[in-house]
């Protein structure tokens, strides 16, 4: 609410008259600031609802979760994003549930309405519906963690292991780590979520293993989008880009271990080595791309961009082999009522309870 991004959503949303819900999934927030955000989003014309993941109520609803022996993760975007999806489930007014991250500083109205089509329209008969978009920003290139990182990623593993399925799947997707999504309830109550930054890989993965690839589509979403940029963190894998990119290599090791790919120390030694020669053929293309297009390219950047994730796999690759299984996926719905089968009525209560201040 202090940067420009999210005022400047607000503000397009005011226009939109098609939403059953608007739900904003607040972490890390002060009474004070729940309260703010709360009269945000009472001047949209949709019924507007703010989780407050930090409130007594809610933390008492993960409580209860725990009690029950979910797994419900850390804190975070992935665990955010799970009970944002559990309180449109619980109201059942929604048949549609659509994602995007809140700090879009080129944020358009049409942005939302391409999200919602494919998979609202029933004469499309789509599931689940990827946004994709140029990350092209201020004269140059952005978005290093797809370009650099898992698209040479995926190649590299395909060239290791021959024709997989799911490696083609994943390919198929113009921008692959793209937050922003949309899904039928159905589905979103039979997905695990990841609790980590593999969140986008791990939802790919779980619409892959529910729902049929022809009831899968992805459309553009905008000419230009621009959002926060992380660090690259090359020294510390606790934070930044090595962090992101460690966790989401372990995503697709344990997605393609599931799906009976046999992953060695000496796979990881090989994949390394493939990915960096790979990596560094995806720098000329686009060093040529930005030269056509007039974009500055500093090359130094890429460079090191590439020996860092080269770096992150090798982490990433590590800690597979010393736990296979890792941090299990945060539960779908349906078990989760299963466990706890008054959880969806606890969690509208508590949530309902807050926002009427």
């Amino acid at each position: 609410f202090d940067g420009p991004a999210l005022p400047a959503i607000l503000r397009e949303l005011r226009d939109v008259r098609y939403l059953g819900r608007v739900v904003l999934s607040l972490d890390k927030a002060s009474a004070a600031d729940f309260d703010r955000a709360r009269r945000a989003l009472a001047e949209l014309p949709a019924p507007s609802t703010v989780l407050w993941h930090d409130g007594p109520r809610l933390r008492s609803v993960y409580e209860t979760l725990v009690a029950g022996q979910l797994t419900i993760g850390e804190q975070g975007k992935g665990r955010s994003c799970w009970m944002a999806a559990g309180y449109v489930l619980a109201e059942q007014h929604c048949k549609v549930i659509v994602l995007h991250d809140s700090d879009i500083t080129t944020y358009d109205r049409s942005l939302l309405a391409r999200l919602c089509y494919p998979v609202t329209n029933p004469s499309m008969g789509y599931d689940f519906c990827k946004g994709y978009y140029p990350r092209v920003s201020q004269g140059r290139m952005h978005g290093r963690v797809t370009r650099l990182f898992m698209t040479p990623l995926i190649r590299s593993l395909y060239r290791m292991v021959g024709h997989h399925d799911f490696l083609v799947y994943l390919d198929s997707f113009r921008y692959v780590l793209a937050g922003e999504f949309s899904m039928r309830t159905e589905l979103a109550r039979v997905n695990r979520i990841p609790g980590d930054w593999g969140l986008e890989v791990g939802t790919l993965a779980e619409v892959y293993r529910n729902t049929s690839v022809r009831r899968v589509c992805q459309v553009a979403l905008l000419d230009r989008y621009d959002h926060k940029h992380q660090a690259l963190s090359a020294d510390d894998a606790s934070t930044g880009l090595l962090r992101m990119t460690v966790d989401i290599a372990k995503s697709v090791f344990r997605t393609l271990a599931s799906e009976g790919l046999v992953l060695s120390a000496g796979s990881f030694r090989t994949l390394a080595a493939t990915y960096v020669r790979t990596a560094e053929d995806t720098i000329k293309r686009f060093r040529d791309d930005a030269m056509v297009n007039g974009l500055d390219f500093d090359i130094h950047s890429e460079e090191l961009a590439v020996a860092t994730f080269a770096r992150a796999i090798d982490i990433a690759g590590q800690q597979f082999l010393a736990d296979p299984l890792g941090t299990p996926l945060i539960p779908n719905w349906n078990r989760v009522i299963s466990a706890v089968p008054d959880a969806f009525d606890q969690l509208k209560n508590a949530v309902d309870r807050d926002n009427e201040g």
